[in-house]
């Protein structure tokens, strides 16, 4: 199960059996003036994971907002989700969110990466 609104996504999976795992997680997001960085998208994670509640906070510059799915998978994976996990079914939430963060950032194709944020 998953829901999407501008600047909200939950995604919910109830564990089938005892071997699999369950997970809410709710990402809220917002623009921030970043005093390094300038515009940059912040992102607060929270939910539990295997009913281990957790919270984490990160914050990507503009050029690299895309980029969130890499980074809040490694948060799920940190706080228990498994490393193998495939979250394909929600692909079509995080193509709103991706979206809706470019949109926020009034990021244009073509826009340029800072190199240093490849490193």
């Amino acid at each position: 199960m998953a829901s999407f609104e501008p600047g909200h996504l939950h995604i919910h999976r109830e564990a089938l059996n005892t071997q699999d795992f369950s997970y809410d997680i709710k990402i809220d997001y917002q623009v921030v003036q970043d005093p390094k960085e300038g515009k940059s998208m912040q992102f607060d994670m929270h939910g539990h994971i295997n009913h281990k509640d957790f919270k984490d906070t990160f914050t990507l510059p503009k050029d690299m907002a895309f980029n969130f799915a890499q980074v809040a998978f490694k948060i799920a994976v940190k706080n228990g989700m498994p490393g193998n996990a495939t979250i394909i079914s929600m692909h079509k939430y995080y193509d709103l969110m991706f979206k809706d963060v470019r949109e926020q950032l009034n990021v244009q194709p073509g826009d340029p990466v800072k190199p240093e944020h490849l490193e």
